[in-house]
């Protein structure tokens, strides 16, 4: 049974965290991580400050690349290549098979959602953790895999808000009381982000109640034979 953790970690004790180090009041999102073969590729947005940003980065010993995928106003959404293996923390992510649902980072801290497979995976990942020195403040634990096991479902705190905003503007009403370029001015990203967080947004409360509820009725309800 999977398990989300919700942590922080000071952003100066993680190699992602040095390389996307950031200035003043300005943060980074970072959307998901692809794996590709022995590495994973991070995608993540940035507003304001792209010059100085890139250049920052690129000059990273750990970094092979930084790709600029799009950008909409003041905001950039980035892929980087680089040597994951420098990254105590992402190393153990992937040891443990893991998967990044929502990370934010300032110049103070970086806070994740984190989905491990089982408990037991979780808890390898805090001793893994303990055994590195890397100083993980676990904020949340919860199992979203049944509906009254978690408060939201599995969603991430980012989607939550975009999808009770849709909610609340008339998104899903007909006809339709707001746009995705309007949500996007409200929350200060690309209409692109916003489709994406929607999308991600009903795809995991679907999959954490109606299809649970369908599996749940399933597996009560007696068979014939013929």
């Amino acid at each position: 049974m999977s398990v989300i953790v919700e942590l922080t970690l000071p952003t100066r004790e993680f190699e992602l965290g040095r390389i996307l180090q950031m200035e003043g009041d300005t943060s980074i999102t970072l959307e998901t991580m692809v794996p590709m073969g022995e590495r994973a590729i991070p995608f993540f947005r940035l507003r304001d400050g792209r010059s100085a940003f890139e250049e920052t980065v690129s000059d990273h010993a750990a970094v092979d690349d930084i790709h600029v995928v799009n950008a909409h106003n003041d905001e950039t959404l980035y892929a980087l290549d680089w040597e994951i293996g420098a990254d105590t923390f992402f190393d153990g992510v992937m040891r443990m098979n893991a998967h990044v649902l929502e990370a934010t980072g300032t110049a103070q801290s970086w806070a994740f959602e984190l989905r491990f497979p089982t408990h037991e995976s979780l808890a390898d990942f805090q001793e893994y953790c303990a055994d590195t020195d890397l100083p993980i403040a676990v904020e949340r634990i919860y199992n979203p895999t049944k509906p009254d096991a978690g408060p939201w479902y599995g969603l991430t705190a980012s989607q939550r808000k975009t999808l009770s905003r849709a909610v609340e503007a008339g998104y899903y009403s007909i006809p339709r009381g707001t746009s995705t370029e309007a949500l996007a001015d409200e929350f200060g990203i690309s209409d692109q982000a916003v489709t994406e967080r929607l999308r991600r947004g009903v795809l995991t409360l679907v999959t954490n109640t109606l299809l649970l509820s369908a599996e749940d009725n399933a597996s009560t309800t007696p068979t014939t034979d013929g």
